[in-house]
Formats: C-alpha cells, sequence, structure tokens
C-alpha cells in the first residue's frame, strides 16, 4: 500500500505573522526557512531571533526541498477522525540546515529505510491548508 497525504479537514494553529510566510510559500509549491544574516545559521520553525547567535536579523529563503530521513514511525492508531492509517510521521534533515517533522507519502511502508534522500511535495488539504509532505527523491 502506498503512503497518501491526508484528505480529511487537519488539525492545526492559524497561521502568525511570524508563520505566515512559511504557510504562503507552501501554498505556492516552496518550502521556505529562515536564514540568520549575522552567522548564516538555517531557523526552522520560524522565530524572531536565531537559535545559534540570538540575532533578530532573518531572511526568509526558499529550500532546494531535498532531505535525508533521520527518524520516523507508523501510527495505525490515529488519536483523531482526521487522520487516516497508516501514516508515517517523520523528523527529516532538510539540505540547508535544519530539521522538520512531515508525513511520508509516495512509497510502500517495507521501503522506508534510515538516511534515505527524499523530495518535499505540496498537498492542499480540505481545500484551505496547504501541508508539505516529503517523498522519495527521483534518482538523477
Amino acid at each position: 500500500m502506498i503512503l497518501k497525504p491526508q484528505v480529511a479537514a487537519a488539525p492545526s494553529a492559524a497561521a502568525t505573522e511570524r508563520s505566515r510566510p512559511f504557510w504562503t510559500g507552501c501554498d505556492a509549491g516552496e518550502l521556505r526557512f529562515q536564514r540568520c544574516d549575522g552567522c548564516g545559521a538555517a531557523v526552522f520553525p520560524p522565530s524572531g531571533n536565531c537559535r545559534s547567535c540570538l540575532g533578530g536579523d532573518l531572511q526568509w529563503v526558499a529550500s532546494s526541498g531535498h532531505a535525508v530521513l533521520y527518524s520516523w514511525t507508523v501510527v495505525w492508531r490515529p488519536v483523531t477522525k482526521a487522520f487516516e492509517a497508516p501514516y508515517v510521521p517523520a523528523i527529516v534533515d532538510v539540505d540547508e540546515g535544519f530539521q522538520m517533522l512531515t508525513n511520508l507519502v509516495g512509497l510502500e511502508l517495507e521501503d522506508i529505510v534510515a538516511a534515505m534522500p527524499l523530495q518535499v511535495t505540496f498537498h492542499r488539504v480540505d481545500g484551505a491548508l496547504t501541508l508539505p509532505y516529503f517523498m522519495p527523491r527521483a534518482r538523477a
């Protein structure tokens, strides 16, 4: 069974002024994160200050959307009916230097392996929210 994105409304918080550029990027098919002008560190999730140097000069930039799988689990009994099992929450190491929590799609459960190369893909959920998922990266 190929893992697929959720289709029902997903529980989510409203976008804030700080997170709006991330969600706008998702709507445009672009994974965005903040980069510190002071030290060059990647900052994610969105913040008012750099976690490395505490500087406040952060710029939004686009990611390549490439990542490798760091960790994952398979959920067979979701805590809400909004999610259809099985699904695979995962932590990915994004190439630009940050980790993010996401879900895997576009592959079979038995094909999931640590450090597998991934690429972002976007899916609109319930016609309102566009979420970033990750799928196996196409071979060059």
